[in-house]
């Protein structure tokens, strides 16, 4: 099990390899037949593919809610077990909506800023033209990315509600570090939603941008009856008025990938974040104003 792991760790470390294996293939329909494969229930196609994942990866189930699972999708969504996340409890602080690694971090200058160093992008090009309108064009950024292994659900950072939902139909690129060094404008390429948020008693307006990827689509939000994927053809607009606590569930990624989050200028990073750092949902980001 552990030369097999180191294979594809190896296969992984090499560059080239690594982003022809995850990029140069049939990215949406790889995408659609994982959807499907994920959520088939015959005992010996989940056991076995529950397996594969964990010889291949680092998949800790100890605090999963649940000790046996329906199918690899059960297993991917999982909820966690009570009090396995710590929300900090300062009402003025901005917590972290899910667990990931930290890609990029820093301030938006004139609308722009970077998915890896060297590869810069605009919030209109992520966003749309109406985003110029907002706080965030001179505002804070940071990028999580979710590993496959990792639990895939994201929480309210603070106490407030959701207002408006705008999804983006895109392309499943990776968004591995590999695939962000390479592939220009990456995020605005790639299937994402914009989730509107007012936070805080002085409602601060703050966005979280769920970003799909190979393997990896469809946004799942208790806020809306509808499933977001690449095969939606409803509305693209979803205006909702969704209250939520710090810590409340706010929706999962039926297979994961990446949260981009924007805040105001006034707000501040908490002194001990910094790039290629692994961070868990409730973990302190930022300080209100």
């Amino acid at each position: 099990m552990m030369t097999i792991r180191r294979l594809f760790q190896k296969i992984g470390a090499n560059e080239d390899l690594n982003f022809l294996l995850t990029n140069r293939v049939p990215r949406i329909t790889l995408t659609h037949f994982m959807g499907w494969f994920s959520k088939i229930r015959h005992p010996w196609v989940k056991n076995t593919a529950i397996s594969t994942w964990k010889m291949l990866a680092d998949l800790d189930l100890s605090e999963a809610k649940k000790t046996s699972f329906d199918s690899l999708h059960d297993c991917f969504i999982r909820e966690l077990k009570e009090g396995a996340r710590t929300i900090h409890p300062d009402p003025q602080v901005f917590t972290s909506p899910c667990d990931g690694i930290i890609g990029a971090m820093g301030r938006v200058e004139d609308g722009k800023l970077y998915q890896a160093k060297g590869f810069p992008y605009t919030l209109t090009d992520l966003l749309g033209d109406e985003v110029a309108k907002t706080p965030w064009v001179d505002g804070l950024y940071l990028t999580i990315r979710i590993t496959s292994s990792m639990y895939h659900r994201f929480h309210a950072p603070l106490d407030g509600r959701l207002t408006h939902v705008k999804y983006f139909s895109g392309d499943t690129w990776n968004v591995n570090p590999v695939a962000l060094a390479r592939v220009e404008k990456l995020f605005c390429k790639n299937e994402r939603a914009l989730l509107n948020l007012e936070i805080g008693p002085q409602a601060h307006p703050v966005a979280l941008v769920p970003v799909a990827a190979v393997l990896v689509a469809s946004i799942r939000l208790h806020a809306i009856d509808t499933l977001l994927h690449t095969r939606y053809k409803g509305p693209n607009d979803i205006p909702c008025n969704a209250s939520f606590k710090k810590g409340e569930e706010m929706g999962w990624f039926e297979h994961g990938s990446t949260i981009l989050v924007f805040v105001p200028k006034s707000f501040e990073f908490v002194p001990e974040l910094c790039t290629g750092q692994g961070i868990r949902m409730g973990q302190a980001l930022f300080k209100l104003p």
